[in-house]
C-alpha cells in the first residue's frame, strides 16, 4: 500500500505546485483601495414592477436548469433573441452584412449622430435582435442612427474575434451610416454586461491606437474584470437574481483554478486588459457613463473601474440604482426604474454630444 502513500504525497506536491505558479504568474493586482469609494445612488425604493421582473428572470434560470454544455448556450440564446418580441418600436430596422449588424434609427434621428451599440449575453449569447428594446430607446434619446454590431460569439470563436468586430464595426462607422458613404460628426459606444466590457476596452484601445476617440461612452452593468476578485462576486450572490444562479457556483472554485479555466476558456490572461478594462490604465478617456445596481454581482467591478478612472483623470461617472436586476434597462416596457435610466442616459448624452432630449413613443 506504500504506493498509495506515494501517489497522495506527488498528488498534493503537484497541487502545492500548481497553485503556487498560479498566484505567481496569473495573480493580479490588488484594487481594494478603490472599494471605499463613494459613488451617486438612487435611493428610491423599487417599483412593484421590479417584483415581476425579478420573477421572469428566475424563470429564466428554472428554464435553464439542469441543461448543460452546448445545449445551455443554445438555450441561452434563444431565450434572449425572444427578450424584444412583443417590443412596439418606433424605429427602422436594417440588417448589414459587412460589418455584420442592424441599424435602429427612430424617426428623427441625425444619421450623422451614431451610436454603436456591443449586446451583452455573457460573449457566449445575444445579439442586435435580443436588444432592441435598448437600441430603440438609445435612438430616440440620442437622437441618432444606432448600429447593433453581431460580433463573433464564443466558443465558436475566440474571445479576441468578438472584440475585433467591435473594433472594425467603429472604424466602419466613422464613414458609412445607414443611408451609405457619410462621416460621423458624433460618435458614441455603448454596451451592456459582456459588451460594458468591450465598451470600456474599445475606448482604451481607440486612445492607444490614436484614432478618432468617442464623443462619449455609456456601460451598463459592466463585467471589468475577469480575475473575480471584487467582493460583490460573492458577497452579492444571493442578492442577484440573474448572473447568482448562473454564476455563484462558481465562486466555491479556488480563485488560481479559475483563472486557469479562464486563460484557457477566453485564450488570453484574465488580467490582460483586453478581458478586464480595469487593470488597463485608464487615463484621456472620454466622458463614460456607467449604471449599475447595488445588489448585482458586478457592482464592485463598476465602482473600481470609476474610481480608478477618476484617479487618472478620466471623466467616468457611476450611477447605482437599489434593488434592480443585471442589467434592468432591457425591461423598458414593464419597468419604471428603465425609463428612468434611459432619462439618466438622455442627460448625459445631451451634456457631452449636445443631444437634446425627445419624448420617446410607446
Amino acid at each position: 500500500m506504500m504506493w498509495v502513500l506515494y501517489l497522495l504525497i506527488f498528488i498534493g506536491l503537484f497541487l502545492l505546485i500548481f497553485l503556487t505558479v498560479s498566484f505567481v504568474l496569473l495573480r493580479p493586482e490588488d484594487y481594494s483601495t478603490f472599494d471605499s469609494h463613494e459613488f451617486k445612488s438612487r435611493t428610491a425604493l423599487p417599483s412593484i414592477a421590479n417584483k415581476e421582473v425579478i420573477e421572469r428572470v428566475r424563470n429564466m434560470g428554472r428554464q435553464l436548469h439542469g441543461v448543460r454544455g452546448r445545449a445551455r448556450i443554445l438555450a441561452m440564446r434563444q431565450y434572449m433573441d425572444g427578450i424584444s418580441d412583443d417590443l412596439h418600436m418606433v424605429s427602422t430596422v436594417t440588417a448589414t452584412d459587412q460589418p455584420r449588424g442592424e441599424w435602429v434609427v427612430a424617426p428623427g434621428a441625425d444619421t450623422r449622430r451614431r451610436i454603436l451599440y456591443i449586446h451583452g449575453g455573457a460573449w457566449m449569447a445575444g445579439s442586435p435582435r435580443s436588444h432592441r428594446s435598448m437600441t430603440d430607446q438609445l435612438s430616440q434619446i440620442g437622437k441618432a442612427a444606432v448600429f447593433a454590431v453581431d460580433y463573433r460569439l464564443m466558443p465558436e470563436y475566440r474571445y479576441i474575434a468578438g472584440m475585433e468586430d467591435c473594433r472594425k464595426a467603429y472604424e466602419w462607422l466613422l464613414d458609412n451610416g445607414p443611408e451609405g458613404k457619410q462621416e460621423a460628426q458624433i460618435m458614441v459606444i455603448a454596451g451592456d454586461s459582456a459588451g460594458g466590457s468591450h465598451t470600456l476596452a474599445l475606448i482604451a484601445w481607440l486612445r492607444d491606437q490614436k484614432l478618432r476617440q468617442a464623443d462619449a461612452a455609456i456601460a451598463l452593468s459592466p463585467s471589468t474584470d475577469m480575475t473575480m476578485t471584487a467582493p460583490s462576486n460573492r458577497s452579492n450572490i444571493a442578492t442577484d437574481p440573474m448572473l447568482g444562479p448562473m454564476f455563484g457556483g462558481l465562486q466555491k472554485v479556488p480563485l488560481p483554478v479559475l483563472w486557469w479555466f479562464s486563460t484557457a476558456t477566453f485564450r488570453m490572461r484574465p488580467a490582460s486588459p483586453v478581458a478586464s478594462p480595469l487593470r488597463g490604465p485608464l487615463h484621456d478617456l472620454p466622458p463614460t457613463l456607467i449604471q449599475a445596481s447595488d445588489c448585482e454581482m458586478l457592482i464592485d467591478n463598476a465602482k473600481r473601474y470609476a474610481a480608478k478612472a477618476q484617479a487618472e483623470g478620466s471623466p467616468v461617472e457611476l450611477h447605482i440604482w437599489q434593488g434592480m436586476v443585471h442589467v434592468w434597462q432591457i425591461f423598458g416596457p414593464m419597468l419604471p426604474e428603465a425609463d428612468e435610466a434611459f432619462d439618466d442616459m438622455a442627460e448625459f448624452l445631451r451634456v457631452h454630444t449636445g443631444a437634446a432630449e425627445q419624448d420617446r413613443a410607446g
